[in-house]
């Protein structure tokens, strides 16, 4: 089974930059989806971005585009997500997860293992 942790969050003024790692241990990582979830206070969780095993297909949230990069490297088993022109509306928990499967409309779903999260704050 994968287990999933993550790192790297903290508080950042808006405008500037952060990035949240996942460190995962178990078998078979690169055989996995990996997927970015965020939630913050009062609101229901949202998908952020997705990269598959090869990293050859990647998905982004509206809110994510042009802004965070997703990326892994299968070699030290652990997945990032570089996140720039933060926003006081990027404030939430971080959570990486491995997707059961990924598509289009469904960029990551069937979830197989999540992490404890990471807090994310940033400043105005």
């Amino acid at each position: 089974q994968l287990l999933l942790a993550e790192t790297g969050g903290g508080l950042v003024q808006a405008g500037g930059s952060l990035r949240v790692a996942c460190t995962a241990s178990g078998p078979a990582f690169s055989k996995y989806g990996l997927g970015w979830f965020r939630q913050a206070p009062g609101k229901e969780r949202e998908f952020v971005a997705s990269i598959s095993g090869t990293s050859i297909t990647i998905y982004y949230s509206d809110s994510a585009k042009g802004r965070f990069t997703i990326s892994r490297d299968n070699a030290k088993n652990v997945l990032y997500l570089q996140m720039s022109s933060l926003k006081p509306e990027d404030t939430a928990v971080y959570t990486c997860a491995a997707c059961g499967r990924m598509a289009p409309d469904t960029p990551c779903a069937g979830l197989r293992a999540e992490g404890q999260g990471t807090q994310v704050t940033v400043s105005s």
